[in-house]
């Protein structure tokens, strides 16, 4: 059975439950045993761009937490992935840069060691469960459905730190994870483009433009819902999405559902266990055409 340590990152618990609620309930079933972890601080990405240094030490810091509990870590959230597992990376490839870091988190007791690994939600799923047992564990599969999938950004790029042998320019593993649920993944224009979310702080027209060119694209090839693996995009095309209707006086009413959702759903579980409510665009068709069986 394989064994992980959650890291479940700011966003997630304050604003996206639904995703860990689908993660937990799919990981259980699959027989994947998550630990919680005793004490953790932000995966520092929100640092990055202010000051490398801070976000290393944040990650680093993570990561000695796991060191000491002698487990891996799993993350849901893509921008929390890419600062643990590039800092996981940097750290035991770079001696001199692990001695800088070091030097700072001697200050709290602290050292790291680089004897763990980092895996996103989708490589556990895909690596250490594996597509026949998720396939074997498919009770209704949604063969009526056609989706499409929005990987995001972090378990893609940059590919030198994180392997798992997709392409970010052309992803296929969350297309073959959604594929084992039954449902048809839809091929769309600009797939791997960036959903614009991370400068929205500072700049709403552009990422709501980045946005509403993607809503588009997914909705020419009369997808029923789309599929995300990170809360950031999540956020960006399904809380956002009212604000870019009104913003651009347009109409998509697009469903986004977390891929465990999805997963969740080919299970057998209902959707009140995946938490398919607290979803701002309500997947209210979506979901008759499953129970219904409409084809």
């Amino acid at each position: 059975m394989p064994k992980y340590l959650i890291f479940l990152g700011c966003v997630i618990p304050y604003r996206l439950s639904s995703y860990e609620i689908s993660a937990r309930k799919v990981l259980e079933k699959l027989d994947v045993e998550l630990v919680e972890m005793p004490t953790f601080n932000c995966c520092g990405y929100p640092m990055d761009a202010i000051n490398h240094e801070l976000m290393l030490t944040l990650a680093a810091r993570n990561l000695c937490v796991a060191e000491k509990e002698n487990l891996n870590i799993l993350a849901l959230c893509n921008g929390c992935f890419c600062s643990l597992n590039e800092t996981n990376k940097m750290l035991k490839e770079d001696k001199k840069l692990r001695e800088e870091v070091n030097g700072h988190l001697k200050a709290i007791g602290m050292e790291f060691k680089g004897t763990i690994e980092v895996k996103h939600l989708a490589h556990v799923l895909a690596e250490d469960v594996g597509f026949d047992k998720i396939k074997d564990a498919v009770k209704k599969p949604l063969t009526n459905l056609s989706v499409a999938q929005h990987s995001g950004c972090h378990i893609l790029r940059p590919a030198k730190y994180v392997g798992h042998g997709d392409d970010p320019e052309n992803p296929t593993l969350l297309k073959n994870l959604i594929r084992l649920t039954g449902a048809q993944c839809l091929d769309y224009m600009d797939e791997s483009a960036c959903c614009g979310n991370p400068i929205i702080g500072v700049n709403e027209e552009v990422p709501f433009q980045m946005a509403k060119e993607k809503l588009d694209h997914i909705r020419a090839v009369k997808a029923q819902a789309l599929i995300t693996a990170c809360p950031f995009c999540h956020m960006m095309f399904d809380m956002n999405q009212p604000r870019i209707e009104r913003a651009f006086n347009e109409k998509f009413g697009i469903p986004v559902l977390h891929y465990p959702q999805l997963l969740g759903l080919a299970m057998g579980f209902s959707p009140d266990e995946l938490g398919l409510g607290e979803l701002r665009v309500k997947p209210t068709e979506l979901l008759n055409q499953i129970q219904g069986g409409k084809s």
